[in-house]
């Protein structure tokens, strides 16, 4: 007899534990995926520079001093909607603002920043995604916060805000600025 109820018992305590499961990851922030990469060494890359294909940008173009990356495409309807607070971010001249055009078109890319403005520093062209894979980037757009020995301080996924810029960014950014003085 008690065999009868543990068969029909087991089937609801199973799914009443995946419903309390489930119902907990209704209330996780997506936005906060931890990175293995926070407080190591960025990855090496060598990608040819959007506007200067002849050029390479490499990771030795960000030591000495503390740099955003900006991971976006023109395809990426949220990486349009972050541009704007990019542009005010640059003429703040607050930090150097790099880019990787991600799975992109470089004459897409190029036209794009043309017409919207241009917030970086520099931007490396990676149309494959190759590089851009080795940073743990999951889609567009990420924004990474390297310190000034290029070892990877924070990482943004989605889009930066000009709330998310004036009390979180900016703040990490004096804090690293603060370190090397």
């Amino acid at each position: 007899m008690k065999l009868r109820y543990l068969y029909y018992a087991l089937p609801v305590l199973v799914l009443l534990a995946l419903l309390a499961l489930f119902t907990r990851g209704l209330f996780l922030n997506p936005k906060l995926v931890p990175s293995p990469l926070i407080g190591k060494q960025a990855p090496a890359f060598s990608l040819p520079r959007l506007r200067e294909p002849q050029r390479q940008l490499t990771l030795d173009d960000f030591k000495g001093r503390v740099v955003l990356l900006n991971v976006w495409g023109t395809w990426c309807v949220a990486c349009r909607d972050e541009h704007e607070t990019l542009m005010q971010l640059a003429k703040r001249d607050v930090v150097p603002i790099y880019g990787f055009d991600y799975n992109d078109q470089r004459p897409a890319a190029l036209d794009w920043l043309k017409r919207e403005g241009d917030p970086y520093t520099a931007v490396g062209f990676d149309p494959d995604g190759s590089a851009t894979i080795n940073w743990g980037v999951y889609g567009a757009p990420e924004t990474f916060l390297l310190d000034r020995h290029g070892v990877i301080r924070h990482k943004y996924i989605g889009p930066l805000t000009p709330d998310l810029v004036e009390h979180d960014l900016l703040p990490r950014v004096r804090a690293l600025e603060q370190e090397g003085a």
